[in-house]
């Protein structure tokens, strides 16, 4: 995980900016749930009243409310409201909303400059519980309403006109009664004192009004919170989609790269099928998982804390259900995860072993058809198929498990929450609206877990994943460019020749315990051409790999012009060499672009002779689009022989100081063989030119002969010194060519 951070780390401005978008969206989210309860509680069960201010009261209202009141607390009332048409506009869409009602009472409205939580205690004080009590006697019984309370200010009205009418006595009066009052009366006295407001706004005609302006202001806010909320939204799984693909992009560079510069015991260490998979399948996974990283892994612990501090700050005695409910979830998670691990683990590997019999039977499908090996290589892809099918049923299995389990613990809880929440909201204690934000702040909670258990999920695939990357990342090639200091100075004005020379060389295999090559000692001239020949396995490819540092010698030196290739730079060295593979490898293009590989400096005039010279200008002209022809991936639209030339003309095409043909003529037929090495003699008169052939007929005009048997030189010389002196080379010769051919009189050596 430590190594996907640290991928992360590189993109750390994208990463804020990721974070403060997800602090934007749960916000929102932490947000909406009061609203809601506002919604419920205020704009519908109080008409959209929110408090026991009233933004509009009637002046004859007003009037009776202050004789119940204090001299300090009328005194503050009197000051917080206004008449209509005075120089305090701090409220002018609350006097439009009146004008517009055309009410004909005198209306006094509240000043903005009022402190309006003192307000509110002071209207719900216990006296407006008696002044209710008097409505509810008006109304007979029933719900005080608009004419139960005019009534009753009717009647306050009138007692004040009453002779010795004292307000002192009102108060005492007051205070008498209210010690008579029940304790649920003094209990709810905020509540009675927004069902006076209600009651008020009745009797002024704008209670649907005020309900109305109230449910559309608050489902405004919660509206653009929603809109605020989907465009941090957007720009989060922008923001995380490019940082995700960059990261990828960047390992994809980076990996191939690498393995670019891997010498070929890198490349065997990790078999081709291990690095296309790592390339590929292992890079999304780790792109898939910084996507999840940045979206739910940042998101869950914001979302998470914000709603247990929603929940503390509530202070609701149903917090026990959240605990429960996280428990179990943290309860399930260890279990499943404890199963589901140890398959995710060898998933990657039973990825790369598919995709290795894949590349095996697509490569090879020309001999599994000549052999008839059909169903045998159907068996052993069938095999590879069956155990990653069987690995990823389990994991999908464990996750399928997982989620009607995740979906009864989170039903479960909800059904506690209403269950122990009714009780309370019978009880007086809680309200409706307060429950349902309560559901929704542990829902939050819930899902806030179960968005890291998913991530849990997939994070052990993805650091399988990033330690393979990584794995290749940092294995350094064995092969590599020497220090600046190692470098002779003169290197870049030296004048190149191309002589190749072999000083008493070793060579061993990595993980062998035997020589490939022992004490390989001899020098190839320019202008000359030295032909090397042995069995299968003697060594002749290893011996041109260590010409081209392919692969390092691990005794003696080999040198060009004097100068150790290993004291020169990769590119120095392979820039004098015409290299021809054994295996001729074209790569997807036309046979113009496949013939102009070797460099930018290669013009039309020099692809036409190399093609001319390797003998492949007669079938390049037959097609259609000459030397814009196409050519598949691999060459495989061009038959072997074809392919060889090609490949013999885009080493000639370079103008190399050294040729190295390794058993490049052996897909042509004698004919053309000896066009070739006749017309390649004419071009290559002052190169160096090195064959490794196993053809008699290949080697026989060479200027130097090299027989190979077991990784040693066991003669040395022209065809003729050979002849008469070498046992294993006139074993070959005569396996191949008659004693005519050999110029052998009597059939002697």
């Amino acid at each position: 995980m430590t190594k996907i951070f640290k991928h992360l780390a590189k993109h750390w401005a994208a990463c804020l900016v990721i974070i403060a978008l997800l602090l934007v969206q749960a916000y929102g989210d932490l947000t909406l749930p009061d609203y809601t309860s506002k919604i419920v509680d205020t704009g519908i069960q109080q008409s959209g009243i929110a408090d026991a201010v009233p933004e509009v009261v009637r002046d004859s209202t007003l009037q009776v409310l202050e004789l119940l009141m204090t001299d300090a607390d009328a005194a503050a009332v009197e000051a917080a409201y206004t008449q209509p048409g005075g120089t305090d506009n701090a409220l002018s869409s609350a006097a439009s909303l009146q004008k517009k009602l055309a009410s004909p009472y005198t209306v006094r409205l509240l000043r903005g400059d009022a402190d309006r939580d003192t307000l509110a205690e002071v209207f719900s004080t216990p006296d407006i519980v008696l002044y209710l009590a008097s409505a509810q006697a008006a109304g007979e019984g029933n719900a005080p309403d608009a004419a139960a309370l005019d009534t009753v200010t009717a009647q306050f009205a009138a007692m004040t006109q009453m002779p010795g009418f004292s307000r002192d006595a009102v108060q005492a009066q007051l205070a008498a009664a209210m010690g008579q009052a029940g304790e649920s009366e003094l209990s709810g006295l905020s509540a009675q004192a927004v069902l006076l407001v209600g009651l008020e706004y009745q009797a002024l005609g704008i209670s649907d009004a005020v309900q109305m302006n109230y449910l559309i202001q608050t489902g405004g806010r919660m509206l653009g919170l929603t809109l605020l909320m989907v465009a941090a939204a957007v720009l989060v799984g922008l923001l995380a989609s490019r940082v995700a693909a960059a990261i990828a992009r960047d390992l994809r560079r980076g990996v191939f790269r690498r393995v670019v510069s891997f010498s070929a015991s890198e490349t065997d260490k990790f078999s081709t099928a291990s690095l296309i998979t790592r390339t590929t399948n292992d890079v999304q996974q780790i792109q898939m998982t910084c996507v999840i990283l940045l979206r739910m892994v940042a998101y869950a612990p914001i979302l998470g804390i914000g709603g247990i501090i929603h929940v503390a700050q509530a202070g609701s005695s149903l917090t026990w259900i959240i605990v429960l409910a996280v428990a179990l979830l943290l309860a399930l998670i260890t279990v499943l995860m404890q199963f589901a691990m140890p398959k995710f683990r060898i998933m990657q590997k039973l990825v790369d072993r598919l995709n290795l019999v894949s590349r095996e039977i697509l490569t090879g499908i020309m001999p599994i058809r000549a052999f008839s090996r059909e169903q045998h290589e159907e068996a052993r892809f069938d095999a590879a198929n069956t155990d990653l099918m069987r690995t990823q049923l389990f994991t999908n299995r464990v996750m399928a498990a997982m989620m009607p389990f995740m979906t009864l613990i989170m039903n479960g809880t909800s059904l506690l929450i209403v269950w122990f929440g009714g009780k309370q909201i019978d009880a007086g204690t809680m309200q409706v609206g307060s429950m349902i934000a309560f559901i929704t702040y542990t829902m939050q909670i819930v899902m806030s877990f179960l968005m890291l258990t998913m991530v849990a999920v997939m994070l052990p695939r993805a650091g399988v994943a990033a330690d393979r990357i990584d794995e290749v990342l940092t294995t350094e090639p064995a092969i590599h460019d020497p220090v600046p200091e190692a470098i002779p100075g003169d290197l870049n004005q030296h004048h190149w020749n191309g002589e190749v020379a072999f000083h008493h060389v070793n060579f061993t295999y990595p993980g062998s315990s035997e020589d490939a090559l022992h004490d390989i000692d001899f020098v190839a001239k320019p202008g000359q051409t030295t032909a090397i020949i042995g069995s299968t396995g003697c060594g002749k490819t290893s011996l041109l790999h260590l010409i081209t540092r392919f692969y390092d010698v691990t005794g003696g030196s080999v040198t060009v012009d004097g100068v150790d290739v290993r004291q020169m730079p990769q590119s120095t060295l392979r820039g004098l060499l015409g290299y021809v593979p054994q295996k001729g490898v074209l790569f997807s293009g036309t046979i113009d672009s496949n013939l102009k590989f070797g460099g930018e400096n290669i013009t039309d005039a020099d692809v036409r002779t190399a093609a001319r010279i390797a003998q492949a200008e007669e079938f390049i002209s037959a097609k259609p689009e000459g030397y814009e022809s196409p050519i598949a991936q691999g060459g495989t639209n061009v038959s072997g022989g074809q392919k060889q030339r090609l490949s013999i003309a885009r080493a000639i095409a370079k103008h190399p100081k050294i040729y190295l043909f390794d058993d490049s003529f052996s897909a042509l037929d004698y004919k053309t063989d000896v066009a070739l090495r006749r017309a390649l003699k004419a071009e290559t008169g002052d190169a160096t030119v090195i064959i490794v052939a196993q053809r008699i007929s290949t080697v026989l005009h060479a200027n130097q002969i090299l027989v190979l048997e077991d990784g040693r030189i066991v003669g040395k010389g022209t065809h003729a010194q050979l002849m008469e002196s070498c046992p294993a080379y006139q074993e070959i010769a005569r396996s191949q060519l008659s004693n005519k051919e050999l110029d052998l009189k009597g059939g002697e050596a």
